[in-house]
């Protein structure tokens, strides 16, 4: 389980703010991808907390409500759209994210844990930790706050687009969608500079 033993080594050397960051939404066809940085207080404990991937929806929706209505923590989700995607690739747009996430947090950041690799030309003092949403406990909020925040606007996408069935994938490449792209075409939410999106000799007008 995910714990604070990163946080605690960057304390010793007298860094005290600590932003763990994460992303959702890099492989979908279609809709945002969101990034999220969350400062935890030391010491913090949340119980069941993990990598969100390895979480129930149910479970994810709790632990979101108990990430955010903690006085103690500080946090920040922010998306880069689907155009955004489109004209400068996703792990740019990735990129751009997690910045805006760590910019838009209610303190200093002194260092960040992002999850995977370094990012280059990042704008915080940071360091990149390989399946850090199972080690860092910020980082594993960080993965619960960007893929509850994100699953939610897809829900409000299925509603506005209820031919792609998005309530079930979430934009992913699924049979069900790559069905429904094929009958449909792609609407306003789905990323033209993805396959198959782009590969399918599909009608590029919105639906």
């Amino acid at each position: 389980m995910p714990n604070l033993s990163l946080e605690k080594a960057l304390r010793v050397r007298g860094l005290t703010i600590i932003a763990g960051v994460d992303e959702a939404g890099r492989g979908p066809l279609a809709g945002p991808v969101s990034a999220a940085a969350v400062v935890v207080p030391e010491r913090w404990r949340c119980k069941g907390l993990d990598d969100s991937k390895k979480l129930s929806p149910a479970a994810r929706e709790g632990l979101y409500a108990k990430i955010t209505e903690d006085p103690k923590v500080v946090w920040c989700v922010a998306f880069a759209e689907v155009e955004e995607i489109d004209r400068i690739n996703i792990l740019r747009a990735t990129h751009q994210a997690m910045a805006r996430a760590v910019q838009g947090l209610a303190a200093e950041v002194q260092h960040c844990l992002i999850d995977g690799l370094r990012v280059p030309n990042f704008p915080w003092a940071h360091d990149g930790v390989v399946k850090g949403d199972g080690i860092s406990l910020s980082i594993a909020a960080a993965s619960v706050l960007a893929k509850v925040t994100r699953d939610r606007l897809m829900l409000e996408h299925a509603r506005e687009f209820p031919h792609y069935g998005f309530e079930s994938h979430m934009g992913y490449g699924t049979p069900q969608h790559l069905k429904a792209l094929r009958n449909h075409g792609p609407c306003r939410i789905h990323r033209r500079s993805f396959q198959p999106v782009a590969q399918l000799a599909l009608p590029l007008e919105d639906c």
